[in-house]
């Protein structure tokens, strides 16, 4: 298996993530390569600067590098040496079997929509958020930005790409899905949450168990909550708030530790035919090795096969 990892993505590039990408190919399997995507003189400068052997990894030469300010969509045609858009040509080609990167979102996912398309069936590509509940377990969040106007069968094959994505990669056998809400009752809410409703509790495809309210997001009720980005993106920004101001005040709490983004490293994009996986942007080299490591967890279970069989059957 080859994970490729796009080395000038982020705002701590290159340095972050050649220290992460160190951290994570000393947890690999024997059997796992990791692709070091970007400029080649910088790469093997930097692992020698920390002691790394240039020859326990991969390294494709990409000199160009899409920024933060580039256009999502102009960069992606106009840059095509850059390390986004070379990582996604190794993954449509099927030389890499995972593609991870901290830089632009937006060209990742115009990359993941056109570079390696979207799976036939999809309507829309989504992104999730993994969410720590108060048992210990952990919910999934989506859509969390890259839509932010749904309709209600969008929301519905949300459900069922979380739900696969939770099968298959959290190992939870019968996920419980539930939808965003302002109240648990069927008739509470907006157009959109109201009609979603009822085509939810109509599947047999899920387990629906109904509306969640957002003083539940964090209680475990469900492992899957379905929401649009404009919703799913207030709430984890939300979250990364409350976590932020709880370490600025010098509260120390076990449970809310978990809310730091480092632990999570990154998340797949959904319902694109192949495992691409975005992390922070401000990711340090724990967050990268973490993105690094679900990428390999994504890329091993085989979830974009999973979700093209599914929407293909």
């Amino acid at each position: 298996m080859k994970i490729g990892i796009d080395i000038f993505g982020g705002d701590f590039a290159p340095k972050a993530n050649i220290e992460g990408a160190i951290l994570a190919q000393k947890e690999f399997p024997q059997d796992t390569t990791l692709v070091l995507i970007g400029d080649q003189d910088i790469i093997l400068s930097c692992l020698s600067d920390h002691g790394a052997n240039p020859d326990d990894f991969e390294i494709v030469h990409a000199p160009d590098v899409i920024t933060m300010h580039d256009h999502p969509t102009r960069a992606i045609p106009q840059k095509p040496n850059s390390s986004i858009s070379v990582g996604f040509d190794l993954l449509s080609e099927k030389k890499i079997n995972a593609f991870a990167s901290t830089g632009n979102t937006g060209a990742m996912l115009v990359g993941s929509m056109y570079k390696t398309h979207t799976i036939p069936g999809v309507i829309r590509p989504c992104i999730t958020s993994t969410i720590p509940t108060v048992d210990g377990n952990q919910s999934i969040l989506l859509d969390v930005g890259s839509n932010a106007d749904c309709k209600p069968d969008v929301l519905y094959q949300f459900a069922l790409l979380g739900d696969i994505y939770s099968q298959n990669v959290y190992g939870i056998k019968k996920p419980k899905i539930g939808l965003l809400n302002i109240g648990e009752e069927e008739s509470k809410g907006n157009l959109l949450t109201i009609a979603t409703y009822k085509l939810l509790a109509e599947s047999e495809e899920i387990d629906f168990v109904g509306n969640i309210e957002g003083r539940d997001i964090f209680s475990g009720l469900a492992d899957v909550i379905v929401c649009d980005g404009f919703t799913g993106n207030i709430v984890l920004k939300e979250a990364e708030g409350i976590y932020s101001l709880m370490k600025k005040r010098g509260i120390k709490d076990a449970y809310f530790d978990r809310f730091n983004y480092e632990n999570y490293g990154g998340t797949a994009i959904l319902g694109v035919q192949g495992n691409v996986i975005i992390g922070h942007g401000i990711s340090n080299d724990i967050a990268v090795k973490n993105m690094i490591l679900h990428s390999f967890e994504v890329a091993k279970s085989g979830l974009s096969n999973k979700i093209n069989d599914f929407f293909n059957k």
